[in-house]
């Protein structure tokens, strides 16, 4: 029997990524921290439609919002690990530093929810090469944060040897399994406007071309496997606002028009992991 599930998925920021990057001026934080409103909206719609979701937050949300942060698994959402503030693995010192962040994000999910997360997603999407080894030693069931396929997870690799001179030698898989995501899944890239020394991302789409995007991608999904799992990506701070909650209803409407089970990440995990 075929089975098509869909992940909504939050990156509940609020304001730790901007005070990472050092944009701490009143109107930079408070694009963060319209987050809060944006939260509260989304929560709203996924009581409506009885839709169980995943929230990658960051420990510095936790600590800064506990409150608003409560509400998501008092409402039967997953809360996973998104960094303490939201620093990407791959900017840190070394391991020492990645495997500290890594701790301390999980004890403000404990303070929260009484127990450690079992998903992890990298803030930025740029794992370190001692990611997925720290993710197995504190019992990690799933990463979100790789790219190598858009709709049938996988096991994550660790020991890759890249070098510019040789061939790639890719190191063994392991028991980790890699929910896979793609920005063009991400309200991130289509909608947010930012200019910064990287240049400027323009964002502000329309958003039911990008709608139409999203639905297209399960559509394809529907017509071309028997099993399979899409990733949305969305941002509290971004698709809070008005037309985009709009499109966030109709994209449920539209992914149940289509058979879509909505699932946290956790359980897809988990029944991937007792898949043949």
């Amino acid at each position: 029997m075929a089975r098509h599930l869909a992940c909504l998925t939050f990156d509940f920021d609020v304001i730790s990524n901007w005070v990472y990057r050092g944009s701490t001026t009143p109107t930079q934080l408070s694009r963060g921290e319209f987050g809060l409103v944006g939260a509260e909206r989304i929560l709203d719609l996924l009581r409506r439609y009885r839709v169980p979701t995943t929230w990658f937050v960051p420990g510095h949300t936790l600590d800064t919002y506990p409150e608003a942060c409560k509400r998501i698994p008092a409402e039967g959402h997953e809360v996973a690990h998104h960094g303490y503030l939201h620093e990407p693995p791959a900017e840190l010192k070394g391991r020492d530093e990645e495997q500290a962040i890594l701790e301390r994000g999980n004890e403000a999910i404990r303070r929260i929810t009484g127990a450690a997360a079992r998903g992890y997603r990298s803030p930025s999407w740029d794992l370190s090469p001692h990611t997925v080894e720290l993710l197995l030693q504190h019992d990690f069931l799933y990463d979100s944060s790789m790219m190598a396929h858009d709709d049938q997870p996988y096991r994550a690799r660790q020991g890759d040897v890249i070098e510019k001179d040789g061939r790639a030698r890719f190191g063994p898989t392991t028991r980790l399994i890699e929910l896979p995501i793609s920005w063009s899944l991400d309200d991130y890239p289509h909608f947010e406007y930012r200019s910064g020394d990287r240049g400027i991302q323009q964002g502000l789409k329309r958003a039911g071309d990008v709608l139409d995007n999203f639905v297209d991608d399960f559509r394809f999904m529907v017509q071309n496997t028997d099993w399979g799992v899409l990733t949305y990506t969305f941002h509290p701070q971004v698709s809070g606002r008005g037309h985009r909650m709009l499109m966030l209803e109709r994209l449920i409407q539209s992914l149940r028009d289509l058979g879509a089970t909505f699932v946290r990440m956790v359980d897809v995990a988990e029944e991937y992991d007792l898949r043949p």
